[in-house]
C-alpha cells in the first residue's frame, strides 16, 4: 500500500496529537527519518518543528526515556525472579562489570637431586675414552706412514717409540 506524499508545505505546529505521535514513535525505538514518517511528517518538517518548538524534541526524549525505563524494569524483575542472564546483563551494561579474563594454570613438578646426579654420572661414564683407543690427528688420510704405524702399535699419532733416536732437527736417525 502506498500513501501519497504531500507536495505543498504544511504549517507546522506542536499540537497535542502531533506531540503524542512523536512520543509513541520514539517509545517504539524509531529515530531520525523513520520517527518523522511514523509521526505523520516529512523528515524536513520534523527537523523544522524541533527547531521551532522545543516541545517536539522533548516529546522524543520522553518517549525514549519511558521505553528505556519500561525495558529496564522488566529486566530487573526477571533478575529478581532468578534469571541469571538478566542479572548478568544488568551488571555488564548498567554497572560496567566485566568478568575476569585470567586463567590459572598450576603445574606441580618435583625434581630429585639424587636422580639428576645419577643421570649426570651416567652421561659422564658414557663419554670416557678407552686408554688404548688411538687418537687420530686432523687432516690424515691414511696414506701417511706415521698414521699407519700408530694404528698398528695402538699409540697416538706423533708419539715416537723410546727406541727411536731423534736427531738435532727433530728427525729420526736411522
Amino acid at each position: 500500500m502506498f500513501y501519497s506524499i504531500p507536495l505543498t508545505t504544511r504549517s507546522l505546529r506542536a499540537t497535542e496529537a502531533r506531540l503524542q505521535s512523536i512520543y509513541d514513535a520514539a517509545k517504539l525505538g524509531l529515530k531520525g527519518d523513520s520517527l518523522a514518517l511514523a509521526s505523520g511528517m516529512l523528515p524536513t518538517e520534523f527537523r523544522q518543528l524541533c527547531q521551532l518548538d522545543p516541545l517536539a524534541e522533548m516529546a522524543e526524549q520522553k518517549g525514549r526515556a519511558d521505553s528505556e525505563m519500561e525495558a529496564s524494569s522488566q529486566l530487573r524483575e526477571a533478575a529478581r525472579s532468578g534469571d541469571a542472564k538478566a542479572a548478568l546483563a544488568i551488571l555488564t551494561h548498567t554497572h560496567g562489570w566485566v568478568a575476569k579474563q585470567s586463567i590459572s594454570v598450576e603445574v606441580e613438578q618435583r625434581i630429585s637431586i639424587t636422580g639428576a646426579l645419577e643421570l649426570a654420572q651416567k652421561r659422564v661414564e658414557s663419554l670416557t675414552l678407552d686408554a688404548n683407543h688411538p687418537i687420530l690427528g686432523s687432516g690424515r688420510n691414511g696414506a701417511d706412514g706415521a698414521y699407519v704405524d700408530a694404528i698398528d702399535k695402538r699409540q697416538p699419532v706423533g708419539v715416537r717409540n723410546a727406541s727411536v733416536s731423534v736427531g738435532p732437527g727433530g728427525d729420526t736417525v736411522s
